[in-house]
């Protein structure tokens, strides 16, 4: 394989701490399992960095599988929502559901995208295998 990008970025004290990456474009303080709760606006937390991350990648693959069918996807919402849950045996463990809502689609042709999308995302095969992932089509 060729190596087309490589991003850096460096967390310091964990959940509660800060996270940048090597360009300074991305910059935040990390505010662990509390960060929902509060209203402090400059604080996030891995799960919605994440979040923020698969969702970009699942739309551009969604683009390139619409592309080829020569399907008009350019107002597709996609929401990833991944959630951090606690296992029995005291470990945790992350789970995320990809949501695509395309205006003027019927449900049937997002659910097919979306399908073939999560077949070629970057992330939908990283995490293949190693956390559950739902994904499916919303109405618009």
């Amino acid at each position: 394989m060729r190596i087309l990008y490589t991003a850096h970025a460096t967390a310091t004290s964990g959940r509660n701490g800060y996270v940048e990456t090597s360009d300074k474009h991305l910059m935040l303080e990390l505010q662990g399992l509390d960060m929902p709760k509060k209203e402090s606006g400059t604080a996030t937390n891995p799960e919605q960095l994440f979040a923020c991350a698969y969702a970009a990648c699942f739309g551009s693959a969604l683009e390139a599988v619409a592309e080829k069918q020569h399907v008009d996807v350019s107002n597709a919402a996609v929401t990833v929502h991944v959630s951090l849950l606690k296992e029995d045996t005291g470990g945790f463990r992350i789970g995320a559901e990809v949501d695509v809502a395309i205006p003027q689609l019927d449900t049937n042709t997002i659910q097919n995208l979306v399908n073939r999308a999560h077949e070629v995302c970057p992330y939908s095969k990283a995490t293949r295998g190693n956390i559950e992932v739902t994904v499916k089509a919303e109405a618009a």
